[in-house]
């Protein structure tokens, strides 16, 4: 599936594992949080770069201690009016300092975008290549942004009256 990253297109590298299937000798995987509870050792004595997927039921502070050893959380949004991902997001990257990729998963909607981005989320899995170039346009409307977000200091300045 394509990802949106920082509001471009990318190829994406990380192959999301089924709890039954055989790990990889190399790569970058995505596996379930049960995945990771159950194999954590094998995991960690992988030569794989890491990532987690977790559901909106999760209690983030669970997986505090394992997030070194992960590049990527992957959180999946089970539908458009469930909002926990964006608490998950909000305290994985501000309260627990998560510094790797934070990518949203689901059945989204381009009009989240800004609220995805706001919290902390970098990147934004689509479903194909048309949703992904639809929320690439979205993205580029957005030009000024009059308030903070957890990934940047204030993005809009402003010019002089004179200007």
């Amino acid at each position: 599936m394509p990802i949106l990253k920082h509001g471009k297109i990318i190829d994406d590298n990380w192959q999301n594992l089924a709890d039954d299937d055989v790990l990889p000798e190399t790569g970058q995987v995505i596996v379930s949080l049960t995945r990771w509870l159950a194999d954590q050792t094998e995991l960690v004595d992988s030569q794989l770069s890491l990532g987690v997927r977790i559901t909106g039921d999760v209690d983030v502070s669970t997986i505090v201690s394992d997030l070194n050893y992960f590049d990527l959380v992957a959180v999946n949004f089970p539908g458009i009016a469930d909002g926990r991902g964006y608490s998950q997001a909000r305290l994985l990257r501000h309260r627990y300092g998560f510094l790797g990729e934070l990518r949203a998963t689901g059945p989204l909607v381009r009009d989240v975008f800004v609220a995805l981005e706001r919290v902390g989320f970098d990147a934004i899995e689509a479903r194909d290549n048309a949703e992904a170039e639809a929320w690439s346009e979205a993205v580029a409307r957005i030009t000024v942004r009059l308030q903070p977000d957890a990934n940047s200091a204030l993005i809009a300045s402003f010019q002089s009256a004179a200007e």
